[in-house]
């Protein structure tokens, strides 16, 4: 037990599947586990483990922010072992090229947070996703026929911001999306020595300004889920 997740010891697996929003933990769990067990649920912070086509594997929700995944992540890690994190996650994009439900790959992003400065002393503001992950992804999506578009996401500490500079940081930083997770995970992967990647769904375009509803984006992201669960069996 930690001080955020009340799981014992063994009842995570090696892999965890991580979305932000509690009740898309419990939609996948519900959905596309067998013989689940709710093994944590500080906080209303959901984590089941159960059986995906013969494999044990664990989903559990990371909350928002920076700060939010890098608590549980970092426990995740460091206290029960876990050895990957696939986060599956909502975001924004900043082309028309990609559309609602579009699944993205998140190869690096970049960051004006201080997390990682804070927990290691380090300047760096573009973190890389783990390449072992993301080439299991890539086959797992062609075997499935699953889209996929593979891109730099920025990571930002503030949702609401006085002004929204989303066309300079595509240009300068090459960021196709936007999100508010990724550089936390993959700062304690490094951290860590542990393997870490970011799997998105378009929910929102800041270029057409469409948008999906809070419902559609706890229960309608599925081949983003699939796409994670049929990764996590070849680990």
């Amino acid at each position: 037990m930690t001080p955020h997740i009340e799981a014992q010891k063994g009842e995570i697996a090696p892999t965890v599947i991580m979305p932000g929003d509690p009740l898309r933990a419990k939609y996948i769990a519900e959905n596309y586990l067998e013989n689940v067990k709710l093994v944590s649920k500080v906080r209303n912070i959901y984590a089941y483990t159960g059986v995906y086509k013969g494999h044990t594997i664990t989903v559990m929700a990371s909350g928002m922010g920076i700060p939010s995944i890098g608590i549980y992540s970092y426990e995740l890690y460091h206290e029960y072992n876990v050895q990957n994190i696939i986060r599956v996650g909502s975001c924004g994009t900043y082309t028309k090229d990609l559309n609602l439900y579009d699944v993205v790959l998140v190869n690096s992003c970049y960051s004006e947070s201080s997390y990682l400065k804070v927990q290691s002393n380090l300047d760096d503001n573009e973190l890389k996703s783990s390449q072992d992950l993301n080439l299991y992804i890539t086959q797992a999506a062609d075997k499935n026929n699953i889209p996929l578009t593979i891109t730099k996401a920025y990571c930002t500490d503030v949702f609401y911001k006085k002004e929204d500079n989303y066309e300079e940081i595509k240009d300068k930083y090459g960021c196709l999306v936007c999100e508010m997770e990724s550089f936390g995970l993959f700062a304690n992967a490094k951290l860590l020595n542990k393997r870490a990647t970011c799997l998105l769904t378009v929910s929102d375009s800041l270029i057409t300004k469409e948008e999906t509803t809070s419902e559609e984006r706890e229960k309608s992201f599925n081949n983003m889920i699939k796409l994670a669960l049929e990764t996590a069996i070849l680990l």
